[in-house]
């Protein structure tokens, strides 16, 4: 877990994306309970439908890629996901990254994981070679994504693994990249590819993604070309004003803007 300042296991701030994700997670997973509890043999098929069976998910089942993160089956594996996501998370939060970015970087990761498993399945369909497509559930790959990025943007940042030995964070994605390599030579090498597909997806979004997230981005993209039509609208009533202008037999000039100039006005001023 991460270091921070003379407090190695202080939190941070429960606040922005890290309480959004934290909250939105605990939800599923409580709400999944009740319905265990209300109807005990419906239950499962709800979490099975949700998880990301590639199989399933090829054959229609399209919204497991986004579903299969908020499905946490085992109490100790929710509470040890969820607070690896607050410390993670609330680092990046505490480092000046905006809650947009950070919901964006962890979005890509959940996505990219899902979008890696269903590439070794399909790929080892096509060359013959069957990888046992087991359903995927937990948010690993979004967790794997923000540890890589924390990697990459401070590799010297100490952790502190299982609390107890400090390590830098470059070190430590490096060690949980080698125990996934590993697994690819066990039965969990879907499991292995898809979160080294959460981490590569983790590490394009800090190399591509605006700093303030991708709406922050879409908004201003947006503004920016409703400005850029207004501005043409304006050159373009300049032009047919002039054109009427002329018609009158008086002349009168824009500026590349569409704004009026005033040659009289320059004449003055030039002359005062």
């Amino acid at each position: 877990m991460p270091r921070f300042g003379s407090s190695p296991l202080a939190f941070p701030d429960f606040s922005g994306a890290t309480r959004r994700l934290i909250l939105v997670n605990l939800g599923t997973f409580f709400a999944l309970l009740l319905a265990q509890f209300a109807m005990r043999e419906q239950a499962g098929g709800l979490a099975a439908a949700l998880s990301l069976a590639p199989d399933a998910c090829v054959h229609g089942s399209l919204w497991q890629p986004l579903t299969y993160s908020f499905i946490h089956p085992t109490l100790l594996g929710t509470l040890f996901e969820l607070l690896s996501l607050w410390f993670l998370a609330g680092f990046l939060e505490m480092q000046g990254h905006s809650a947009n970015w950070v919901m964006g970087l962890y979005a890509v990761s959940v996505l990219g994981t899902a979008a890696a498993a269903l590439a070794i399945y399909l790929a080892g369909g096509t060359l013959g070679y069957a990888v046992a497509g087991f359903p995927l559930y937990g948010c690993f790959g979004g967790i794997f994504g923000l540890l890589a990025a924390i990697g990459v943007l401070y590799g010297d940042v100490e952790f502190l693994m299982f609390f107890l030995v400090g390590i830098k964070a470059r070190y430590l994605v490096v060690i949980y990249a080698l125990v996934s390599i590993a697994m690819l030579f066990g039965e969990q090498r879907l499991y292995a590819l898809a979160e080294l597909g959460g981490a590569l997806a983790g590490l394009l979004w800090v190399r591509m993604a605006p700093r303030r997230g991708v709406s922050f981005m879409l908004s201003e993209n947006w503004y920016g070309l409703r400005n850029r039509y207004y501005r043409w609208k304006r050159r373009r009533a300049a032009r047919k004003f002039e054109v009427y202008m002329r018609r009158q037999g008086r002349t009168v000039r824009f500026d590349g803007q569409g704004r009026l100039i005033d040659e009289d006005h320059d004449d003055k001023k030039r002359w005062n």
